[in-house]
């Protein structure tokens, strides 16, 4: 029975693999392409919806002081800083995709595949607003509209951002590297 479980990818108990080699079974490239479509697709979808209907109203409670929904264009990073360096932002978003996209040939876990499927999803999603949105190609601001009180104000795309880049730190400290190998230091 060992034999069997060792050639469908998953080890005896008993079993020791070494840390070089990479664990056998899917790759999982398509759980990370359909989370990253998924949060692109909210993402967009969700600031669409606000450029439509709540650009330039009035902010909506949607908890009463605590949430509010308020369109804000952030040409900078989180909390605003860092406006007159939306290119060098643009650069940091498409050099994560390129990284992302690298790592994805030797991927092998899916919680990998999730966290850096919400990574790309978001990176895609504040990068489409820099390149298409004004003030022109590269300096486009990012449209926020999640505004918690004494908070920054953000979008989909950073809460996916966010989200993957904890799940990447949870995964570390257990030891689990992309390709599905486990180490213990």
């Amino acid at each position: 029975m060992a034999e069997a479980e060792r050639i469908i990818g998953t080890p005896d108990v008993g079993d020791a693999a070494p840390e070089s080699v990479p664990p056998r079974g899917r790759r999982r490239i398509a759980a990370l392409l359909t989370v990253a479509v998924l949060a692109y697709l909210l993402d967009l979808g969700s600031k669409m919806l606000v450029v439509a209907k709540l650009e330039h109203q009035a902010p909506i409670e949607i908890i009463g002081d605590l949430l509010k929904f308020e369109a804000v264009r952030n040409p900078g990073a989180a909390f605003g800083f860092g406006e007159a360096f939306t290119i060098i932002f643009t650069i940091i978003a498409a050099t994560v995709i390129v990284v992302i996209v690298r790592i994805a040939r030797k991927l092998y876990s899916l919680p990998w595949a999730i966290a850096l499927g919400l990574l790309l999803g978001g990176a895609l999603g504040n990068l489409t607003d820099r390149i298409f949105r004004s003030p022109g190609v590269f300096r486009g601001a990012v449209v926020d509209f999640i505004a918690p009180a004494h908070f920054a104000v953000f979008n989909l795309a950073d809460s996916a951002i966010v989200c993957g880049g904890i799940l990447i730190v949870l995964l570390s400290f257990k030891g689990l590297d992309p390709d599905g190998t486990i180490h213990k230091d």
